[in-house]
């Protein structure tokens, strides 16, 4: 199953010690589509439809999103004319258990919701072979391209890319067709995310924006800080940087733009890492590679028995 770099399109990844392996990841026929109740997972999904016909659809719940995320799921499924799965964590009900759980609520290294909320249920359903779609923009080209040489045991199709279509263009396509985006884009928040999203470091704007449209997550948040006894954001003072705890943050409305978090594709390396832990290192980060690699090895065989089993 080892190809060259000449074979036709090769999944080609970074494994240990630095060096590449090309391998080709022949498609199992099923297609998984990411949809995360933004706006550009939900014109993806559809123009995956369009392409494939017949798609799987799921959605991690995390506990902590709006509550106007139900309403937006079902008006997609009425768009989409298929039903969203609804994947859930086995272990937490959502984000605040994981943070207590694990005494850590996120550093530079990423946060452990992502793992626990959004990579292990969406693991589940996952299998080596799948064509995953994603509703990443043609600004997310490059990282895109990056994650797919890292992580080469993966089939990801992004259409948005494809289409060279902008967020902004999927906010006009749901406009135009009477879907009413979800709520956190009404109430000036960037991304659709869990309210209170903690990849939203270093940027009090958005922590005052939370304060001001859901006071009361921004006072559990602000508890949750001093009971772990760390922080979420930090403040340049006299030329160092200081952590800030959320109580501490000035009063007053937002006046800069959210920053762009990510909580889907570009968190599955931080997410395999989180999976043991705050406290690791890049030989951990190494061995999730090749892990998935082994995976590959070991069912590539099934993969293509099946494929020659559906052709004849």
């Amino acid at each position: 199953m080892t190809t060259s770099a000449t074979d036709s399109n090769p999944q080609t990844g970074a494994a240990a010690g630095g060096h590449y392996v090309h391998r080709l990841v022949r498609p199992s026929g099923r297609v998984l589509c990411r949809f995360s109740c933004g706006a550009a997972s939900a014109v993806a999904t559809k123009l995956a439809i369009e392409k494939y016909g017949t798609v799987e659809i799921n959605y991690s719940d995390t506990g902590a999103e709006h509550e106007d995320n139900a309403r937006f799921i079902a008006d997609c499924e009425r768009w989409f004319r298929q039903k969203i799965t609804i994947t859930r964590s086995e272990k937490y009900a959502d984000i605040w258990q994981v943070f207590e759980a694990k005494r850590f609520i996120v550093s530079h290294q990423g946060a452990p919701c992502t793992a626990e909320m959004k990579r292990k249920p969406g693991d589940k359903v996952w299998e080596i072979g799948d064509t995953e779609i994603f509703g990443y923009t043609i600004e997310e080209r490059h990282r895109v391209e990056k994650w797919k040489r890292d992580n080469f045991e993966r089939i990801i199709e992004c259409p948005l890319i494809e289409k060279n279509l902008t967020k902004q263009d999927c906010f006009g396509i749901l406009d135009r067709l009477g879907i009413e985006l979800p709520a956190m884009y009404r109430l000036g928040f960037r991304n659709n995310n869990c309210i209170g999203c903690v990849k939203a470091r270093d940027n009090l704007d958005y922590w005052k924006r939370v304060r001001k449209h859901f006071p009361a997550i921004f006072e559990r948040m602000a508890k949750l800080e001093r009971n772990i006894g760390t922080t979420i954001n930090r403040i340049t003072k006299d030329g160092e940087r200081s952590p800030i705890f959320l109580d501490e943050i000035e009063e007053g409305d937002p006046k800069g733009a959210d920053p762009n978090i990510q909580c889907g594709l570009f968190c599955m390396a931080e997410a395999d890492a989180m999976l043991d832990g705050p406290n690791y290192d890049q030989a951990g980060t190494i061995e999730v590679h090749i892990r998935s690699a082994a995976q590959c090895i070991d069912k590539a065989a099934d993969i293509e028995k099946t494929n020659e089993e559906r052709t004849k």
